[in-house]
């Protein structure tokens, strides 16, 4: 039972909402739990190096192919596949065709972490 009247319960469908836009590397938030937002985006290209000092960040692949850069090796993720950037880690995302992701990080954190630039996104939209 929902014991908070004014918070309504309701499902999410993640392909309903990544047809809703195309552009990429514009992360747009789908829900928020315990200081956290859950975060969908459209990536492909390649992004900056950066890291973000205080917040863990959750990289889910829906569809398509991922690679992360890290300062000594790159990860290669597939749709169905999810890994976790440990704050103060240096990282990378690309990806060569257009892939789906979803992202679960704190409120806090700023996509392109302490690096500030044109990619950098600090009002996301709601879907």
């Amino acid at each position: 039972m929902n014991k908070n009247p004014k918070t309504e319960i309701k499902k999410v469908n993640l392909q309903e909402k990544l047809n809703l836009f195309s552009a990429h590397w514009s992360p747009k938030i789908v829900g928020e739990l315990n200081g956290q937002f859950v975060k969908i985006a459209k990536l492909q290209g390649e992004f900056i190096m950066h890291e973000h000092a205080n917040e863990d960040e959750l990289f889910y692949v829906i569809q398509g192919e991922l690679f992360i850069e890290l300062t000594d090796s790159t990860l290669h993720l597939r749709a169905g596949e999810f890994v976790i950037i440990p704050k103060g880690t240096a990282h990378k995302p690309y990806a060569p065709q257009e892939v789906s992701v979803l992202l679960f990080e704190p409120v806090s954190t700023l996509n392109t972490g302490e690096a500030k630039n044109h990619l950098t996104q600090s009002d996301l939209e709601r879907l």
